[in-house]
């Protein structure tokens, strides 16, 4: 061997979700360069001489450099977990060695309740929440997905506040929900704050496991989730610490679980998602490692949190036998929930279950039968809703119920036996894939999702591609009618590129608004908004109009220039447009922060500047503080023209500051 010998670089790929980009940063990347560098010398003393031989301390040293290689990349396989997070249930689970693992939390379960609660002198979130919800009814939160996203005045948000036993106060058009801290002072939390403690809980639990911190992760949402609930669903996690890589629909994520090991050949399957408080129905084609979405439809508002009508049933037993209304009560109400909900469990596997609460209420002791019967019999008009969305994905998907080869049942409500009779009956007979456990195949898929899309996924996965279509239609405003004009409709495929051309109205127009909405509706107004633009500099011309018939009622009016709108969805430019959204945000927050904290500074200069100077930049400040609460899902763009606002008031102050 030669004197001259190198030290041959491995090259990782750069793209942004590679291997290189995270290790850079690594706490135990000294420690490769280190043991890299050692065999490297110790390869170089043995060779000096013109010698061809190693001795067992250059090996020692390359294999000390490849064992520290070796090392990284495992740290590396684990830095990016699947969180399902669900309405009644979270779950979380992370892919490495090659597998999938579901990770219990702190008391041993592989679920974790989707619960927060404050008490005089702590916050407990998940079973700590939920167990001492008795005792502490109005500060104790659930169901907080059912908000996120929405607007106070949603009839949904206002059905369900009426059952809240929390207090939900609405607050520039927004729902919040209102606590009384242990100091008596009144605090408003976000639907997304709320969410970001439980998403933290789940960070913590992966973290305690795999023993690393958790930057990064996959988060599942319903499929029909619109825009605003999916990007309140990124802001919690933002909030909670967490890089969100990608959203993927929850019953995506399910099909992607039991496909891994179930699929030979092409098959057709439906994945029946009914969890806590959401329902979604998609139907895939699985064929050799492709899972294509045919079509996805469902009701964000439909889970088991509905099938509790067995609560009424009892209040208004109660009313007849105790001459009680127990529905403003908060806390009985509380008691009478919890027995209800451990009722319909049990009656899953039972036929009958008698529902004991001790000392319910005044020391009236709560004693009554319910059995499954009766139970199905209260809630048979919600468990035939849930066909409807399924009737409506297998239109979309131009498939017949024989077409279907597998049903997969995810979601802890599918276990209600006559939900799976209704289903059977729908596809003449055929029963239910019951392979996979309903509670952790969300997390599951989400997990192998994380793993190819951080570049270590295994054998079974490395072939994996997953094309998904827009669960609801795209499209704008027209200005003549106010109907909504379709660019993309639901269920298409993604990526997906659609131009329309529209024209001006008046004389001489120079500008065009587009509001772009997200919706199924005929008329927009009945959509949800999701922005608008102006398109100025068209150049003036006159209208034209041109008679296609001596019926003068038929005149076909065109403007004149055309312009010409296109529409671009990708799921890897939705991701970069919200990163770099949530960076100018943060960025913004930052510094107005650092800002806030050197106003203290400001008297030890009160003989180099005037009142005038400290007043302006101290309102400067606050202003855009008090708009930054205010507009929380503003644009990069607009986050970066208010900091540069603030910067240019902080600059002249600072020359002002520094004197001649």
């Amino acid at each position: 061997m030669s004197n001259s010998s190198k030290l041959k670089v491995v090259s990782f790929p750069s793209d942004e979700t590679s291997f290189n980009r995270r290790v850079r940063g690594h706490t135990f990347a000294p420690l490769l360069i280190v043991l890299t560098v050692t065999g490297y010398k110790s390869q170089t003393n043995t060779t000096k001489n013109g010698g061809d031989v190693y001795d067992d301390v250059g090996i020692l040293g390359v294999a000390w450099a490849f064992g520290g290689m070796i090392f990284i990349l495992v740290c590396y396989i684990v830095s990016i977990s699947g969180i399902d997070l669900g309405t009644a249930y979270s779950c979380v689970a992370a892919y490495r060695d090659g597998q999938v693992q579901i990770i219990a939390n702190d008391q041993g379960n592989r679920i974790t309740p989707s619960w927060v609660a404050f008490t005089d002198s702590e916050r407990l979130i998940g079973e700590a929440a939920k167990n001492q919800a008795t005792t502490n009814v109005s500060c104790t939160i659930f169901d907080i997905k059912r908000l996120m996203g929405k607007q106070f005045n949603d009839p949904e948000v206002r059905g369900d506040i009426k059952f809240f036993p929390y207090k939900v106060v609405e607050k520039d058009g927004n729902p919040c929900i209102q606590m009384k801290m242990r100091d008596a002072e009144e605090k408003l939390f976000r639907p997304e704050e709320i969410s970001a403690l439980i998403l933290g809980k789940m960070k913590e639990t992966a973290e305690a496991f795999l023993g690393k911190k958790i930057r990064d992760a996959v988060i599942t949402v319903p499929a029909y989730f619109n825009d605003a609930q999916r990007q309140a669903t990124k802001h919690a996690g933002t909030i909670a610490g967490l890089n969100v890589v990608r959203l993927i629909n929850e019953p995506t994520a399910a099909a992607i679980a039991y496909g891994l090991n179930n699929i030979r050949g092409k098959k057709n399957i439906l994945v029946y998602d009914l969890g806590g408080g959401t329902f979604d129905v998609s139907i895939l084609t699985i064929d050799d490692g492709i899972f294509e979405v045919c079509a996805t439809c469902g009701d964000t508002h439909l889970g088991g949190e509905d099938f509790d009508r067995n609560v009424n049933y009892f209040i208004e037993l109660i009313r007849k036998k105790h001459h009680r209304d127990i529905s403003e009560d908060n806390k009985t109400l509380g008691k009478l929930r919890r027995e209800c909900e451990r009722a319909k469990r049990i009656l899953s596997s039972g036929y009958e279950v008698r529902v004991e609460i001790e000392s319910l209420f005044d020391g009236v002791e709560f004693s009554e039968l319910l059995t499954r019967a009766k139970f199905e019999e209260l809630n048979m008009e919600l468990f035939k809703k849930t066909l409807k969305p399924v009737r409506w994905a297998l239109q979309d998907a131009c498939l017949k119920t024989s077409d279907i080869d597998e049903i997969v049942l995810v979601g802890g409500s599918t276990r209600i036996p006559k939900i799976q009779q209704l289903l059977k009956d729908l596809f003449d007979g055929k029963e239910p894939n019951k392979g996979i456990n309903p509670d952790e195949a969300v997390a599951y898929g989400a997990a192998i999702q994380s793993g190819i899309l951080s570049g270590v996924s295994g054998k079974q996965t490395e072939d994996i591609v997953l094309l998904d279509v827009t669960p609801l239609g795209l499209g704008v405003r027209a200005e003549v009618n106010n109907r909504m004009v379709k660019f993309i409709r639901r269920n298409t495929v993604t990526p997906m590129r659609k131009s329309k051309t529209f024209t001006t109205l008046e004389d001489n127009q120079t500008q065009i608004r587009f509001d772009v909405y997200e919706g199924e509706c005929e008329f927009a107004r009945d959509c949800h908004l999701l922005g608008g633009f102006d398109l100025e500099g068209i150049p003036r011309a006159p209208i034209c109009y041109e008679v296609i018939g001596q019926d003068y009622n038929k005149i076909f009016c065109r403007g004149e220039p055309e312009v010409l709108v296109t529409f671009n969805i990708d799921a890897n430019e939705e991701d970069r447009i919200a990163r770099q959204r949530i960076e100018a945000k943060n960025e913004l927050e930052t510094y107005l922060h650092d800002m806030k904290s050197k106003m203290s500074e400001l008297e030890k200069l009160a003989d180099k500047i005037d009142s005038y100077s400290k007043e302006s930049i101290e309102n400067a400040v606050d202003k855009a503080l008090e708009w930054f609460d205010k507009n929380p899902n503003a644009n990069k763009d607009e986050y970066k023209k208010k900091m540069m606002e603030v910067e240019v008031i902080w600059t002249h102050f600072a020359e002002k500051a520094k004197g001649p």
